[in-house]
């Protein structure tokens, strides 16, 4: 049932961000589904369509006149903005010796830049609807494999940001942070490039709760985040990772 509030997703084509799109197309939410990928976000809004009210931006989130453009036009299609998922992200794994600064300013560029001007510019529309953010980070934000640089310091980055902008805009918005761990996307992809991920019995057995996560576990808890039952929340990070960072492991 349309509930009449809108949300904007960014890297909503593919992923988490298609799992957190049909979640809040369950939910009621009118939803702007805004990614780089034309393929993937036309895929996700023809696959979608019947659920509810959505349309599909093309838009590179780290370019501000894109973002800008995401943001006026969902004004101008839906006449209000409540909630806004920053989940836009990409990695570029090398070691240090041989990543570039431009390879570096892409991946700050997208994850935590994108998320400032998504946050900026929506902040205003958000406001008058008492609405929410909801920032997607990771848990390499607390722990690491090795030359994952740009993309370990972008998610530290949206940790900070999240309770930088939790002050900031309260008590109008309120800002949240979710940091998932391993979470299997495979199924989620869009169609040309879908492979079923490998996944062994070790790696299951290896996470406390008994299984590797999926994007629903995320998308679960960005619908609870943004509702009005977690409305004492704001300025805070939850780890969905089946409890991997707090196993100790011993070699």
């Amino acid at each position: 049932m349309d509930n009449g509030k809108v949300a904007i997703v960014t890297g909503g084509g593919q992923g988490i961000g298609k799992a957190v799109v049909k979640r809040l197309l369950d939910d009621g939410f009118k939803v702007v589904i805004a990614d780089i990928d034309k393929e993937a976000g036309r895929e996700t809004l023809e696959e979608y369509h019947a659920l509810g009210d959505s349309v599909f931006m093309h838009a590179d989130i780290s370019d501000e006149a894109a973002v800008k453009a995401v943001v006026k036009e969902t004004i101008s299609c839906f006449r209000r903005l409540d909630v806004l998922v920053n989940n836009a992200g990409t990695m570029i794994r090398k070691p240090l010796a041989k990543l570039s600064l431009t390879e570096w300013n892409k991946v700050i560029g997208v994850n935590l830049t994108g998320a400032f001007l998504c946050a900026k510019y929506s902040a205003p529309y958000l406001s008058k609807n008492k609405g929410s953010i909801v920032n997607i980070a990771s848990t390499r934000a607390f722990m690491s494999e090795p030359d994952t640089f740009p993309y370990s310091a972008s998610k530290g980055g949206i940790v900070a940001l999240t309770h930088s902008l939790a002050c900031s805009l309260g008590p109008e918005v309120r800002v949240n942070c979710i940091s998932p761990g391993w979470i299997d996307v495979s199924r989620s992809e869009k169609r040309r490039t879908r492979k079923p991920e490998k996944l062994s019995e070790m790696d299951h057995k290896q996470h406390p709760v008994g299984r590797v996560g999926r994007p629903e576990d995320i998308s679960a808890m960005a619908a609870y985040l943004i509702s009005d039952t977690a409305g004492f929340i704001t300025g805070a990070n939850f780890v969905v990772d089946g409890g991997m960072t707090r196993k100790m492991i011993y070699e």
